[in-house]
């Protein structure tokens, strides 16, 4: 304690002499008066010739937002993508409610059709996947071969028919390309439990975006707020949209572009509920060490003429 208090006497001493011979404040606000309107309209060499300044170009007023690094992680994007969207709620002079920086690259919509495998085709097995971007683009579209052979094709839902096998890629090389896509997105889908269980693979919670457990989706259409609705209830209800119809069964391309269609409808409302329900974030830790006070005290953070000319 004896050795930090002489440190904090020194350092008091060298704040004061900084003070005194006008440094303190000079340093603090050189950087301000030589960027300001009056600044002088030469430049000083160092051979102590002058040359002219640059006419200072007046910046045009823009709107402040918070920033976001490409490299941010969907959780943040979420949360950003919801502050966004609520600053520009009720106001001319917010951002807009449809910001696309941060969509087309973050949100997905997929869709699988299964057939049947195993005893009496009772397995379900991944038989077409479909992934769509945030515009409703496909961006996959593959048949895939399941790894048990194949009992019931279930064609009038699935409109998987013998023919479309024949092309059809193996499960294991399917996964690896949809994962892939999938990675680090926010992924939108209809009761997608089901399209994540014949892919093998857990998405994070906080990542998925379910048509088919938004209250306000049921809500919008007039039916009751936890009841499992359809899609081709909602599309039909709240897109005035017919899908699913006829007997050569589901398209997986329509039903993720349905999906997608769904969540936008509702994206902003949905996305300020989650921003809410979400844990705040811890503030991260200090990284400049001028700002330690404690590692400020020491010596190599102070003029070097200074310290030569106090001791």
């Amino acid at each position: 304690s004896k050795k930090k208090s002489r440190k904090h006497q020194r350092f008091m001493e060298r704040r004061a002499l900084l003070e005194q011979k006008g440094l303190l404040g000079r340093r603090l606000g050189s950087r301000a008066t030589g960027a300001g309107p009056e600044a002088r309209s030469t430049l000083t060499k160092a051979d102590g010739t002058t040359a002219p300044r640059c006419r200072k170009v007046p910046k045009l007023k823009q709107v402040v937002t918070p920033s976001l690094s490409p490299s941010a992680s969907p959780d943040s994007i979420a949360r950003h993508h919801s502050m966004l969207l609520s600053q520009g709620n009720g106001s001319s002079k917010g951002v807009r409610t449809s910001p696309p920086l941060l969509r087309p690259g973050k949100y997905v919509a997929i869709d699988c059709e299964m057939v049947g495998t195993g005893p009496q085709g009772r397995l379900s097995e991944l038989a077409r996947c479909s992934v769509v971007n945030y515009e409703g683009d496909v961006i996959y579209d593959k048949y895939v071969q399941p790894e048990l052979p194949i009992v019931d094709y279930r064609t009038r839902w699935s409109g998987i028919t013998k023919q479309h096998m024949k092309n059809a890629i193996p499960f294991k090389t399917a996964q690896a390309e949809i994962l892939k896509i999938l990675k680090d997105k926010i992924v939108v889908g209809h009761a997608i439990h089901n399209d994540f269980q014949a892919l093998k693979y857990f998405h994070p919670k906080e990542r998925t975006r379910d048509t088919s457990r938004i209250p306000v989706l049921n809500q919008k259409a007039g039916l009751p707020g936890r009841a499992s609705v359809s899609l081709k209830s909602l599309a039909r209800h709240l897109l005035q949209k017919k899908i699913q119809v006829g007997c050569k069964g589901h398209s997986s391309v329509e039903d993720a572009q349905t999906a997608m269609e769904l969540y936008r409808l509702v994206e902003v409302q949905w996305e300020t509920e989650l921003a809410h329900s979400l844990p705040p974030q811890p503030p991260s830790p200090v990284t400049d060490p001028t700002a330690d006070s404690r590692q400020y005290l020491d010596d190599q953070y102070w003029p070097t003429d200074l310290i030569a000319s106090h001791l």
